[in-house]
């Protein structure tokens, strides 16, 4: 599951491409630290590809790390999973309540609760009802319509507090794939902070960087501070991209093909919780920057839902975060805060 190999502290740092779909590092990156070498994980979060890469200076040290990060991403994926069997998601989605759930679920609650209202409900984890659905058609089941799968949606029937999780409505279900992987990436960044780690790069699926590389002189100096960067949120479209540098700071993107419903690869996997539809044109593709990972996660997420226009609105709730936009007419640009 693991790689802890050290890597030449000169080459430049990578992220792998299973979990960082649309960003890659260039290379001739240069490498803080005197001594520090860079160590890599690579394993699984939520089903994904993901990989971490720390500098540190003590090889068994970064091994004792990896341990406590892998052991950190079990304990979320037990509150968060929705393929593991007992994890509190599970649980609630199968009882339509949640006793006593952990500080993370209220935690994140909290943020959907946040990122729903200034979406205007484009962000909405409760879709899992309408994701059955559309997966059951491209099955060939025609059981439940649409309109009933839609009557078990809507983030204001989520009645949650540090005593308990439940749903006002039956039938509902909650799907946190739009932002959990991000809240996850946000706690291994912190774990890896607290023990002492200052320059790194967390890749569970969203992306975190901390610290920067070696801002010294020499041919393969970085004369920027930040980790270089290349934003590509609809991957196939290598035009479509720019390069930025990322320090203390996450990125997530979303595009709306990345996955569909359908063979032919045209019925988004993003659906308008609005409308209970696939989300059809409007833009192909947006990476978000924000200070935390969830909270990037959330917005690529409801971006394609949201439209250009009312993801402005959304990233100006939000400081320090911006969205790099691919249009379906191939044009890209820029939104701020």
């Amino acid at each position: 599951m693991t790689n802890q190999s050290p890597v030449n502290r000169r080459r430049f740092l990578r992220i792998c491409a299973a979990g960082a779909a649309g960003l890659a590092l260039p290379t001739g990156v240069a490498m803080a630290g005197g001594r520090a070498q860079l160590y890599r994980w690579r394993g699984i979060a939520l089903g994904a590809g993901a990989e971490i890469d720390i500098l540190h200076e003590s090889a068994s040290e970064a091994g004792r790390l990896f341990t406590k990060v892998e052991a950190e991403i079990r304990r979320l994926e037990a509150i968060f999973s929705l393929y593991h069997p007992e994890s509190e998601l599970v649980r609630l989605n199968a009882d339509g309540q949640l006793p006593a759930p952990s500080l993370e679920m209220v935690d994140l609650l909290g943020l959907c609760d946040r990122l729903h209202a200034a979406t205007d409900g484009a962000f909405d984890p409760t879709i899992q009802p309408l994701w059955a659905y559309y997966a059951r058609q491209a099955s060939g089941d025609t059981g439940e319509d649409l309109e009933t799968a839609r009557s078990r949606t809507g983030f204001r029937q989520v009645i949650y507090d540090p005593g308990e999780v439940r749903f006002a409505r039956k039938g509902m279900a909650m799907s946190f794939n739009g932002i959990a992987q991000g809240y996850i990436t946000d706690r291994v960044t912190a774990l890896l902070a607290s023990k002492g780690c200052t320059n790194m790069v967390v890749d569970l699926g969203e992306i975190v960087t901390r610290g920067a590389p070696n801002e010294g002189t020499g041919p393969d100096a970085d004369t920027h501070h930040g980790w270089p960067v290349t934003l590509r949120p609809v991957p196939e479209r290598s035009e479509a991209g720019t390069k930025i540098h990322l320090t203390d700071a996450a990125v997530a993107s979303s595009a709306r093909l990345g996955t569909t419903f359908d063979q032919a690869g045209r019925r988004s996997h993003i659906i308008d919780p609005r409308t209970g539809l696939p989300v059809e044109g409007g833009l192909d593709g947006a990476s978000v920057i924000a200070p935390a990972a969830a909270l990037a996660d959330g917005l690529s997420t409801a971006a394609l839902v949201a439209g250009e226009k009312n993801l402005g609105k959304a990233l100006a709730e939000f400081p320090a975060t911006r969205a790099f936009v691919v249009r379906g007419d191939g044009s890209t640009g820029w939104l701020d805060a």
